[in-house]
């Protein structure tokens, strides 16, 4: 392994540790729904490695459900930082219950201050991460944040202290349970959507607006499949539900059915397994089609997959504009164009993105 991949100053202790079985592991991972998922590889390949160790995750309550069923998965801890648990009471309130739980090792591949400081002040002994992140020197064992990889390839290298390589493939897996299929099968007889010819999941929704393809665009999409005999269901959070009605209205099409906040994620991704591709913006729905291995469009704007947050699967597609001085603005993207332009958006023609559908129907 290369010296220069991770800094360690206490490697004796690992070597030490290393010679013995994890009993509690904790992963830490607070950010956006999609990094969770980008998580998942990270948490399964610990599990295949140290299958007797239990693995506890905290999370923020949005993510939750998503890790619902999972079998690396031991425990769900929730931190609702913007909520119940914000500012200090709250941190110190999750700070006791994970210092009861004596974890053995932490790894932690959210880039926080906060989440580092956790860790060290729960009292566990071995602690992995980034460099790039800001608390780094809470960390005894400093991980390279690798800009030209992909994010989970990045989050798989915090195991390359423990002596577990990151070189295979590892795609991510949600869970979704019996029931969850039943509220797809009642949606679908609700909405007298047979599944025969294959559904067309779209996610209009990003809660970035410099991320987020034109409504009419999406609509004429959503025309289009309908009209060709696919039924088309919009997907989405309950934020999403006015935009996604936008879109079904200005489909005019009755075999397009607007599910924004009638499902759990877990219901979504289920829908999402059951349906022929995804189309989506670069946000959190695009990363759950490639956990349940269903092929995905994904529109980039204002980002680029080259900071490593773009679909993972072989089959995925990634439609985006020529090449703009201005792209990428920003690494999650913004409230508005900052130039005015939206170029990076405007370029984009609904055809342009048919005719990327058209290799999936």
């Amino acid at each position: 392994m290369e010296a220069s991949l991770f800094r360690s100053p206490f490697d004796s202790t690992l070597s030490k540790r290393l010679n013995r079985s994890f009993n509690r592991i904790l992963v830490v991972q607070t950010a956006f729904l999609g990094d969770v998922i980008l998580t998942l590889p990270l948490i399964q390949r610990i599990k295949k490695n140290f299958p007797a160790a239990s693995i506890d995750v905290v999370v923020v309550p949005a993510a939750a459900n998503l890790l619902e069923n999972h079998p690396a998965v031991s425990a769900i801890i929730l931190y609702d930082k913007r909520g119940t648990d914000k500012g200090l009471n709250g941190f110190v309130r999750l700070r006791r219950l994970l210092a009861a739980n004596r974890y053995d090792l932490a790894i932690v591949p959210h880039r926080s201050l906060r989440s580092a400081l956790l860790t060290l002040l729960t009292g566990v002994p071995l602690r992995v991460g980034f460099d790039r992140s800001s608390g780094s020197h809470f960390y005894n064992h400093i991980v390279q944040y690798r800009a030209d990889h992909h994010e989970i390839e990045r989050n798989l290298s915090l195991l390359e202290p423990l002596g577990v390589a990151a070189s295979e493939r590892e795609m991510p897996s949600i869970h979704p349970s019996a029931a969850d299929g039943v509220a797809v099968d009642r949606l679908f007889n609700e909405c007298g959507i047979s599944g025969l010819k294959g559904v067309v999941a779209i996610a209009p929704g990003t809660i970035w607006n410099t991320k987020r393809w034109h409504k009419e665009r999406f609509a004429e999409v959503a025309k289009t499949m309908s009209g060709q005999g696919y039924p088309v269901v919009l997907i989405g959070s309950k934020e999403d539900c006015e935009l996604c009605e936008e879109i079904r209205q200005l489909s005019g099409e009755t075999n397009v059915v607007n599910s924004a906040g009638v499902l759990t994620l877990l219901q979504s991704a289920e829908l999402i397994r059951r349906s022929r591709v995804l189309l989506s913006n670069d946000s959190a729905p695009m990363h759950i089609a490639i956990a349940v291995r269903t092929p995905v469009i994904a529109i980039f704007g204002a980002t680029v997959p080259e900071f490593g947050f773009g679909p993972y699967g072989e089959r995925d597609v990634v439609v985006q504009t020529t090449p703009l001085a201005c792209r990428p603005c920003s690494i999650h993207g913004s409230k508005e164009c900052p130039i005015k332009t939206f170029d990076c958006m405007n370029n984009i023609t609904a055809e342009k993105v048919i005719q990327s559908m058209r290799q999936f129907l």
